[in-house]
């Protein structure tokens, strides 16, 4: 067992990490809501959860000690009290027109011990689940052809997203699109009310309830004293600048940098373009390697946030925050545009690193993967043939709750 939340890098060797065992939620995606649950395909369950039970097994035979999203947030609904209190928070985020609809599920639920009812709350709430049929509005009427009164919750196999350990920390996020929001409401839960995820003492920097966006794809910690951000399609300004001051007022940590990353989809967060592999080297989809935008915030001595654009190459930057003499960049595909392409899609530069020079790779990437094992990296690969279309690799796939300091 491995105490609390402690998180300095992202390459220290990795003790204890969220994951989320992929399962019947995927089944929920039809062609009918997957753009509004952001897919554009659906995994078949049985290989996905095999590939994803491979991942766990390559942590563990690495000595990291897994830990899922079910156990730990029926863990902190052990309390009637708290449980019908996370019930009805989860309930006003879910949509549900109709009053009458609303008790009945309500009812359905509260019944359930907490680990059946987190992981029925993920698989979502089917209209043949539950006794109520009677249609007392015309928007319950007009909604009834869908088969669920309660989306499921497909994306939450992406536990980096929902929140981020930093330092002694943790960050509950408010996600950018209303389908994740009630994700980041089981890390709530977790956070106040189970002791083995966050013993007395640990930090919130950045809460469910703040009203900008902010998900974990986007927040690397570089080293003690920085933190980069991305400022992305789902990560706002506002948002950054909150959790900046508030983090740096509180912690040990120095600064944050902000790289201004394209606003698209195949861009979703910062770790898809850009992740931390060794001490000095990193990995980087060419197509940000341009003159890229950043920031630094740091702490004024009022303890109010201060910025300055940064104008340099982004080497050159690296070097100087993590006091190197020389760092590499090693480009997702390598120097063939298609493949950089095509493998970012597969998510090439969502490496997980578990300890300096150590990462879990897709094995789909093999461009990039021998090119890491040629700059010396040990890269261990995963299956992902059905992991793969929900658009996320193993660090989206991972939420670290605990590093060795390096």
């Amino acid at each position: 067992m491995h105490p609390g939340i402690h998180n300095y890098s992202e390459i220290g060797k990795l003790n204890k990490v969220l994951l989320h065992r992929i399962g019947e939620e995927v089944e929920g995606l039809v062609p009918d809501n997957f753009e509004r649950l952001l897919f554009d395909d659906i995994p078949f369950l049985k290989v996905a959860r095999q590939e994803h039970d491979r991942f766990a097994e390559v942590l563990r035979e690495n000595g990291v000690e897994v830990i899922y999203y079910v156990d730990e947030t029926a863990k902190a609904l052990s309390d009637d009290g708290v449980r019908a209190e996370f019930l009805d928070k989860f309930l006003d985020e879910s949509n549900i027109i109709s009053e009458g609809a609303r008790e009945a599920i309500y009812d359905y639920l509260i019944k359930m011990p907490p680990k059946e009812m987190v992981s029925k709350l993920i698989a979502g709430v089917k209209r043949t689940d539950i006794e109520y049929h009677e249609a007392k509005s015309l928007a319950d009427f007009i909604s009834s052809a869908y088969p669920f009164y309660m989306d499921p919750m497909p994306n939450l196999y992406f536990t980096r997203d929902p929140g981020a350990c930093v330092g002694n920390g943790l960050n509950v996020h408010h996600m950018s699109t209303r389908t994740r929001r009630r994700e980041a409401l089981l890390l709530k839960y977790m956070f106040m009310h189970n002791r083995d995820f966050a013993p007395e003492g640990s930090q919130l920097w950045y809460d469910y309830d703040h009203e900008a966006s902010i998900e974990g794809g986007d927040v690397l910690v570089l080293n003690a004293e920085t933190v980069a951000i991305g400022l992305s399609q789902r990560t706002t300004a506002a948002a950054i600048e909150r959790f900046a001051e508030n983090m740096l007022n509180k912690s040990t940590f120095k600064r944050v940098l902000v790289f201004n990353i394209p606003k698209c989809r195949a861009f979703m967060h910062l770790d898809t373009v850009f992740t931390m592999v060794d001490y000095d080297k990193f990995t980087i989809h060419p197509e940000i390697e341009g003159p890229l935008q950043l920031f630094e915030i740091t702490l004024g001595k009022d303890g109010k946030a201060n910025f300055t654009s940064v104008t340099d190459d982004l080497t050159n930057i690296l070097k100087k925050v993590l006091g190197l003499p020389a760092v590499e960049l090693i480009r997702c595909g390598g120097n063939d545009p298609m493949a950089a392409q095509r493998e970012q899609w597969n998510d090439g530069s969502n490496t997980l690193c578990i300890a300096p020079g150590t990462v879990v790779t897709y094995e789909r990437n093999y461009v990039t993967n021998d090119l890491l094992d040629k700059k010396g990296i040990n890269v261990l690969t995963i299956p992902s043939a059905e992991l793969s279309r929900g658009r996320g690799g193993p660090r989206c796939m991972s939420c670290p709750v605990n590093r060795d300091d390096l």
